[in-house]
């Protein structure tokens, strides 16, 4: 049981002679296993710590270092390197080289900038180069006024200049002007050149022919190219040589500034010093055997929850949050799904963790849609491919076998569906006589051709089965429920599925009511509501009332008229329910809880209907690995090599799109289903994430 709740927590409170704070902050960074309440100073006996003498020297090295990962993102070691080691190349000389760093990387920056206004420059200088007028000589005089810039007017622009100066000429397709007029002129000439369609050059600082300039410019800009290729692979050999160190000396820095400035977390004294946080219980006994040697006053309590989302723990006037953060279980097998939960936010206090229940439940949706041998295989293979490539990153472990976990239930599907890279292992047809009528044996069976599929070969897998025309058995178990063996879900079972798929959605979203009821029944609902009536109100209905619009459906649907009464009374007796729970724990008015309560009851019909696209989106993905078979794999002949190897390409490309839409579309829905349909019927995701000081060891061993 205790894998579907996190770890119980207790409140910490560490106290002892102000001597000893440094060694006892050392100590819990070397344990991990306290995550701080940071003292606010509101008592006037107590004030902050202050930090080490170092703190401003790490602090100044520590940025330094994190400017450089974020520039240059070196990889980090396949395995942790020794504490030891990492030291002392921080001790030799980690700031010359990162300083090295940064100044090779802002030299390259600035080389770009100068690039980029150079090649601006050389843009306008291409203009005024067909005027073969000097720079100097387009503008700066006292008595002239000047209109340099490109016109969609030629002869219009000209006519603008009247008596004045006109130069032009053309570079590329875009034509330039230059007009020189007197002073008292320069209005009207404006005027008349925005209606030849003027638009105005900001001419360029210096002198002499734009051409020569333009010659100077690309070689100032050849010699900046050069001089920033010779950086970049100075840059290169650096991080080759450096970046294993540089990141390990990172994790270590923020580690050392994370313990040098943690004394301001602390409530001290002119002679003492409080600590105060959350810790997990089954570590208490260590903790404290630990803590006693530096501390005079070591105490746990443990967080009791009190029925109805109040609590209390060791001191009822603290002003910090009210629940404590959230830890895991110790987990392996299931340890990947904490990706998915961590998405959502991690449970509230004393209320059930998702994660085993989704182990289960999101790779059957995921293999329900995708539901493909070959795609389940190329997936658990990607699994496979970033886990081995992890290294010491354990986010992108839990990725991979997070695929690998999906894949296998993928495979499996696959293997059931009888299915492969959108083929079907098992494709016969009924014979038929030349009128259109099927052909019957003499026992009055259809006759069934040979297996027409391509992939015929595979049906080998399924020995010991004894699978006749593509079925080993088929069985119906009342309610429309039938299932058999292979399931071709794109062929005679299509409409099963989708039976199948309601299915999946009434007992999804039982499960996460029953869950739901137990949180009610033993926390509360937040509204202050606890216990077995706020429980039945709160989630109780709601299970009446999937239970009868379950009994409604069969009912009206006239498989079974018995039930059609009895579903409709349910869902009266529920409906009256919710307007009473909408009145009681929602806080709404009473005519308001009447108009909305029929409207709440209907809003789970959309609710279970939202399953259907397990069906509906591995049959879109099935369709189009079909339809790429039809249009490549069908047409492929040996007897044109060239046209059967280009075939194959655009065989493998549809695959490919195929296996990767399969990945991301299924990914998305099964979220859906678990995050938004089924979290919303008991989820409460208020919990923070319990953050042991001490940092995190990715890269370098923990002391």
């Amino acid at each position: 049981m205790s894998q579907v709740q996190t770890r119980q927590m207790g409140r910490l409170t560490a106290a002892g002679t102000l001597d000893k704070l440094d060694d006892t902050l050392s100590l819990l960074a070397r344990l991990k296993a306290l995550h701080f309440v940071e003292y606010d100073g509101s008592e006037d006996d107590l004030s902050l710590g202050t930090p080490n003498d170092k703190a401003e020297e790490i602090a100044k090295l520590l940025n330094k270092t994190r400017a450089a990962v974020a520039q240059v993102e070196p990889a980090g070691p396949s395995k942790a390197a020794s504490l030891a080691t990492v030291r002392k190349s921080i001790d030799d000389g980690l700031e010359d080289k990162v300083d090295s760093l940064l100044g090779d990387l802002s030299r390259m920056d600035e080389i770009e900038n100068s690039i980029s206004s150079q090649s601006e420059e050389e843009s306008v200088l291409s203009l005024l180069s067909p005027l073969g007028i000097d720079i100097e000589l387009l503008s700066g005089y006292e008595s002239i006024t000047s209109f340099v810039g490109t016109v969609d007017d030629v002869k219009a622009a000209q006519a603008a200049a009247g008596d004045g100066m006109f130069v032009s000429g053309t570079s590329g397709k875009t034509d330039v002007v230059a007009v020189f007029v007197k002073n008292e002129d320069a209005d009207s000439v404006s005027s008349a050149l925005s209606e030849a369609g003027f638009e105005a050059i900001q001419l360029p600082e210096g002198s002499g022919d734009p051409s020569s300039r333009m010659n100077d410019l690309m070689g100032e800009r050849l010699a900046l190219q050069t001089e920033s290729e010779g950086l970049s692979n100075s840059v290169s050999k650096w991080v080759d040589d450096n970046g294993e160190d540089l990141i390990c000396g990172l994790e270590v820095l923020e580690r050392d500034h994370e313990l040098i400035t943690s004394p301001v977390k602390v409530a001290v004294s002119a002679h003492a010093f409080v600590i105060d946080g959350w810790v997990e219980m089954d570590r208490s006994a260590d903790i404290k055997v630990a803590l006693g040697n530096v501390c005079t006053v070591v105490d746990v309590e443990p967080f009791v929850i009190q029925a109805g989302g109040a609590h209390h723990d060791h001191d009822d006037e603290h002003h910090e949050p009210e629940m404590p953060p959230i830890a895991y279980q110790p987990r392996s097998t299931t340890k990947p799904m904490e990706l998915v939960t961590d998405m959502v936010g991690r449970p509230g206090y004393g209320r059930l963790d998702p994660t085993v229940f989704m182990f289960f439940t999101y790779p059957i949706f995921f293999g329900v849609m995708l539901g493909d041998m070959a795609y389940g295989l190329a997936t658990a293979g990607l699994g496979t491919f970033l886990y081995s490539r992890a290294g010491t990153n354990d986010t992108l472990k839990l990725a991979g076998r997070f695929l690998q976990l999906i894949g296998v239930s993928t495979l499996i599907f696959g293997y059931l569906y009888a299915e492969i890279a959108g083929f079907e292992i098992f494709l016969y047809e009924k014979l038929t006589y030349a009128d259109g009528s099927y052909m019957k044996d003499s026992a009055g069976h259809y006759m069934y051709s040979d297996n027409l599929s391509p992939v015929a070969f595979l049906s080998a897998l399924y020995f010991p089965f004894d699978i006749e025309h593509g079925y080993g058995w088929e069985a119906s178990y009342g309610f429309s429920l039938s299932l058999a063996f292979p399931f071709h879900r794109v062929g005679s079972h299509m409409t099963d599925l989708i039976i199948i798929s309601l299915y999946m959605g009434c007992f999804h979203v039982l499960l996460g009511l029953i869950m739901g009821f137990r949180d009610i029944l033993l926390v509360g609902n937040g509204h202050g509501g606890v216990g077995l009536v706020a429980a039945f109100f709160e989630k109780g209905v709601w299970m009446i009332l999937l239970a009868g619009g379950f009994m409604f459906a069969h009912g009206f649907l006239g498989s079974y008229d018995e039930l059609l009464m009895p579903g409709v009374g349910l869902i009266a007796f529920s409906t009256i329910c919710l307007i009473w729970t909408l009145y009681r724990y929602h806080g709404l008015d009473l005519f308001v809880a009447f108009l909305m309560g029929p409207v709440e009851a209907i809003g789970l019909m959309p609710t279970v209907i939202s399953y259907v696209r397990l069906f509906a989106v591995g049959i879109v993905g099935v369709k189009i690995a079909e339809t790429g078979n039809h249009m490549f794999f069908d047409k492929i002949s040996m007897d044109e090599p060239l046209m059967a190897v280009l075939l194959i390409i655009g065989w493998l490309l549809v695959q490919a799109f195929a296996w990767l839409l399969g990945v991301f579309s299924p990914n998305i829905h099964a979220a859906r289903l678990h995050m938004v349909e089924w979290m919303k019927q008991y989820y409460d995701s208020s919990g923070q994430p319990f953050s042991p000081f001490g940092g995190t060891s990715q890269y370098v061993e923990g002391e």
